[in-house]
Parts: structure tokens; sequence; C-alpha cells
């Protein structure tokens, strides 16, 4: 049977026979879709077109311009020196312009090149905010960054120079073209007789840098993919003691990276002088082939002249395409690695569409809910249960049983397979993403604090939350004592994940900006795992209170934060397998009163 080859997200299997010319058709499509950028500046992108025209008449009036010169007045030996002062004069007015030009075109290419950017830049990161959980399980954070920082940049000369410099240089081609014909047909004629070679020698220049350019960008991708993973997990690194071999690991990469750089710099520097060591070979070809007509009369010295300067003006526009060619190449395969995420459909629909969601009493039912992160490996199965409005609840289990995924579906960071998922009697699916998720606050085990300061990790840009319900939240989870010990309280600067603070420190903050919005419903994801007792015992004063006007979640390793629900749920491999009050679980001695066995144990050691 014959294989056929899968594209990426959304694109059609192609036979393996036909993956050439799909592949054209995918880069001319890539190349369309960047191309339409153009059209959110169309101002702009016109005047800078009516720039690149006027400086590449100017480039093709100059030769001549000095044609005159010499056949109308040197050549002849006619001493009129107003007429050469004039013919001067216009060849200045003419750099003059043509510097005007190429100034006013240098400002508005960078001017469009910054707004396209910015615009692409802006639009991706609020297409990854938009992605599903599932996405960011299979995508790295290094992969991430390259593609919103450094694939967006690597797009940067197409949109602030390329492209418009490609249509200078075909216009100038042209130009030059139309000028020798115009001088002369035989000797046009004989020019372009070096166009077949310039195009050969062009072809397998731009098949090499590509290949090498594909290299390239995918080592810097693995570059930074392990510098992203390997500073997040520095703590773990320096525990081991194993940063020589990370370091080693750094070095082979870096080392890779550097080769294929070396490599890229040697074939982009290639192309100039080899199209400036042709055209001087075409200049010199063409003088001695074509001085002798000069002697005999039958050629102009100045057209002799003018063909000469528009031989070099040729090869320049040429050597351009050449580099141009090769980088739009390299354009187009950053562009395919940003379209590879733009056009992925594993995004939830629109945050804003569905039934608005004020609020809600916290009624959730689950209804034989089955979900598996890969496909067929269920993570949940036939999963029901009930939460009334009020109610403190718990779920428990070993790792993997399937506890905190509940919270994701909840929240709907995933789409379940099978079953249904109910708030107030109502199908999540049909409720308004954001109203959704303002509703449900979630403190996890592992916090999360930008940088900024305490009012800002708390707040989160939430314009609603006022300095008063800040510190009402604060109070709420007796972290004022600790906030206002600070050198600047409120203020206090919080750098990087908040690395200043202590990991109880870090909760209460965490549990503070849940608090702040007032949620309808409040979750602790193991968020005791691995604070101090004391933190623990502020948290859990701190969760009675909440839970008097709030439903409340909690997923728990340590039994002993979860004794006083209204009910505890008992997972093992996805399916809940026992329910009920703390009390009434240890009387059943199934696996609820096992693992309280377990943890009473494990308590006695430590207070030991």
């Amino acid at each position: 049977m014959k294989q056929t080859a899968t594209s990426s997200v959304g694109s059609p299997a192609v036979p393996e026979g036909r993956m050439a010319e799909y592949t054209q058709k995918k880069k001319r499509h890539t190349l369309l879709r960047l191309l339409k950028n153009f059209g959110f500046h169309k101002w702009l992108t016109a005047l800078t077109i009516f720039l690149a025209i006027a400086s590449s008449l100017v480039q093709v009036v100059k030769p001549y311009i000095l044609k005159l010169v010499i056949d109308e007045n040197l050549e002849l030996g006619i001493n009129d020196l107003a007429a050469i002062g004039r013919l001067s004069l216009l060849y200045f007015v003419v750099i003059l312009v043509g510097s005007a030009c190429d100034y006013a075109q240098s400002i508005t290419l960078a001017s469009l090149g910054q707004r396209i950017m910015h615009r692409m830049r802006t639009n991706l990161f609020a297409h990854i905010q938009r992605m599903n959980m599932s996405f960011f399980d299979s995508n790295s954070s290094g992969s991430l960054l390259t593609r919103v920082n450094s694939d967006v940049e690597s797009l940067s000369d197409l949109f602030s120079s390329i492209v418009i410099q490609f249509v200078k240089d075909i216009l100038m081609i042209f130009n030059i073209c139309g000028a020798m014909l115009l001088l002369d047909v035989k000797l046009a004629l004989w020019c372009f007789t070096c166009i077949p070679v310039i195009a050969v020698i062009t072809f397998f220049y731009r098949t090499m840098s590509r290949r090498n350019f594909i290299k390239l960008k995918a080592q810097l991708s693995r570059l930074n993919g392990f510098l992203a993973e390997n500073i997040t997990g520095m703590k773990m690194v320096q525990i081991y003691c194993r940063e020589k071999q990370k370091n080693d690991e750094f070095y082979a990469l870096g080392k890779e990276y550097y080769r294929l750089g070396i490599v890229e710099i040697l074939l982009n520097s290639l192309s100039n002088p080899l199209m400036t060591a042709l055209a001087n070979l075409a200049t010199a070809i063409f003088i001695s082939a074509f001085a002798p007509f000069v002697i005999g009369n039958t050629l102009d010295v100045g057209t002799l002249y003018a063909f000469t300067q528009y031989i070099k003006q040729f090869f320049g526009p040429i050597a351009n395409l050449a580099e141009q060619f090769t980088s739009i190449q390299s354009a187009l395969i950053s562009a395919d690695r940003i379209y590879d995420i733009v056009d992925k459909v594993d995004t939830l629909e629109d945050l804003e569409a569905g039934e608005p969601l004020e609020s809600f009493s916290g009624h959730i039912e689950f209804r034989h809910v089955w979900f598996a992160y890969t496909k067929d490996n269920y993570v949940l199965k036939d999963v029901s249960f009930e939460i009334k409005p009020g109610e403190s609840v718990a779920f428990v289990g070993s790792t993997g049983s399937g506890k905190s995924t509940i919270i994701s579906l909840l929240a709907r960071f995933y789409e379940i397979q099978q079953g249904e998922i109910l708030i107030d009697g109502v199908d999540i699916r049909k409720y308004r993403l954001t109203d959704l998720r303002r509703c449900i606050s979630v403190v996890q085990q592992d916090v999360f604090l930008f940088t900024g300061d305490i009012n800002y990790n708390i707040r989160l840009n939430e314009e609603s939350i006022s300095d008063s319900d800040i510190r009402r939240a604060v109070k709420t989870v007796s972290a004022e004592s600790f906030i206002d010990s600070l050198p600047n309280g409120y203020d206090a600067h919080v750098s990087e994940r908040g690395s200043e603070f202590s990991a109880g420190q870090r909760q209460l903050i965490a549990f503070a900006r849940a608090v702040a919005v007032d949620p309808s419903v409040l979750v602790l994801d193991e968020a005791t795992a691995s604070i101090d007792t004391e933190t623990e015992a502020a948290l859990s004063r701190a969760m009675k209170a909440v839970s008097a006007n709030h439903t409340t979640i909690t997923i728990a390793h340590r039994l002993s934060t979860i004794l006083g629900c209204d009910q505890i749920f008992v997972l093992d491999h996805g399916v809940i397998i026992e329910r009920g009050r703390h009390e009434q679980l240890v009387d059943q001695g199934g696996h609820y009163a096992e693992l309280y066995k377990i943890s009473l144990s494990a308590n006695d050691k430590t207070t030991a």
C-alpha cells in the first residue's frame, strides 16, 4: 500500500510522490499569508513602493546623463560649458532626489516592519493564551519562546526590507533592460546572455543555504528548550550536583548551533563577492569585445560607458535577489513554525461566546464523565458525584488517581470525551468561558508569582479588585503580619516566581489572590502539601472562614486538613470507590481507612 505523509494540523495526508508539489504549494500559501500583513497598512505600503520605484528610476537615469555629457559634448570637442553645466546640475539633482527617496524609504520600511511584527507577535501571544492545556502538555516553554520571539524576529527583515527591496530590484532589472534596449539592441542582447549563468549559481546557492537554515532554527529551538527547562529546574540540578553534566549537555548543543551558525555566515557572505566578481568579469569581457567598435567609430564612447555602468547595476539587483530568495525561504520556515501554532485547532471556543455567568450557587454535578489526556488511556472512568451549594468537599487518592484532573475539567482546561459537567443544572460548555473561570479560584501546590509587587500578584491587573478587597482577602487568609513585616508592605517587590519568599509565604499570597475575586467555588489543589505546620493551620482557619459562604473543594494528601469536610470522595485509578464523611469512611475500613492509618503513622514518626 502506498504510504502517505501527514502534514501539519488541519492539512490532509499527501501522497508521497506529490510531497514536493505540496511543499511548493504550501510555501506559496505561506508567502501569501505573510504578504497579507501589508494590507493592514495600505497607505504606508503604497508610499514605500512609490519611493522604491522613484529610487530605481533615478539609478537608471544617472548613466544616461553621463552618456549625454560624453557623446554630445566631450567626444565631439564642443566647448559648451553652459550645456555641460546644465547636465551636471541635472545629475546632482537626480542624485539628491535618489538620496532623499532612499532615506525616506528606509524610515517607512522600518516603521512598516515594526508595525507588522508588533501585530503578529501580539496576535500570536493572544492565540497561545487561548490554547487549552493539552497544547501546553505537548509544547515546551522553550519552543514557544522561540516561536514568539526568535521566529517573529526572523520575519523582521522580510517586512522591513526584503519584500519592498525585492520589488525595487525587479523594477531595477526591467528598467536597466529597457534602457539597454533603447540605447543599443545588439549590445543589450549580448549582456542578457549572462542571465542563465547567474540563475544556475543562484539556484545552487539558495538550496544549500535553505537546508542549513532549517537545521539552524531546529537547533535554536532545542537550545532554548534546554535552557528554559534547566532554569526552571535549577534547584533540582544543584541539589543532585548535576551542574557539570548539564554544562556538558549545553556545551554540546551550543557547539552544534555554533557550527551551523558559521556555515550560515559563510554562505551569506559568499553571495555579494561572487556577484561582484561576475560583474567585473562581464564588464571586462564587454569592454574587450566592443572597444574596437569605438575605435572604428561604429559605437559611441558614451554608449559604451553607459553599458559598463548598466552591467554593474544589473548584477547588483541580481545579487540582491539571490540573497532575498534565500532570506524569503528562511522567513518562510519561521512563518511555517508560527502558523503551525496559529492553525492549531485545539483551542477552546471563543472565550466570550456562550451564556453570561455573573455568579452561581456552587451546585456542581459530574454525570458519567469519561476523560483521557491521550486516546483511550482514560484517567477518569464513569465518574459521577454531586456537590451541593456551600458544601466543603475533598478528593483523596494516590498519585495519578485523577484528583487534580477533576479540577481541570471543572474549569474547562480540557474537554471531556463522554458525560456531562453541570453547574447550577447547566452544562458548563454553554457558559461563557471567561465567566466560568472567574467564578472558580484555584490555589495550587506549585504557586506561581509574577514579577511585580504584592498588590499586583493578588490583583493580577483585574481593575474590579480594589485595595480594600486586597486587604480583606489578606486578612481572611491570616497574611497581614507577614505582609506588614515587609519593608514596603503591599508594594514590596516580587522577583521572578517569588524566589525571595518561603513556600508558605508564597502560598499565603496565592490564597489571598484566590479569595480576593470572591469566587463561587474555591479549590485547594494540594495547596498544603509543601508548607509548614503553622502556615497549614493558618490556611485551615482561612478555609473555615471562606467555606461559610462558598463551595470549597480540597485535593489533599494530608488527610488532617479535610477531617471536617461535608463529603470526601476516594479515587483509585480514575474511579470513585468510596464516598462519605471522615467518620463514616474510617468505620467502613476500606481504602480511605487504610490511607488514614498511614497518615497517622507518618505523623507519629514526625512527632517522634
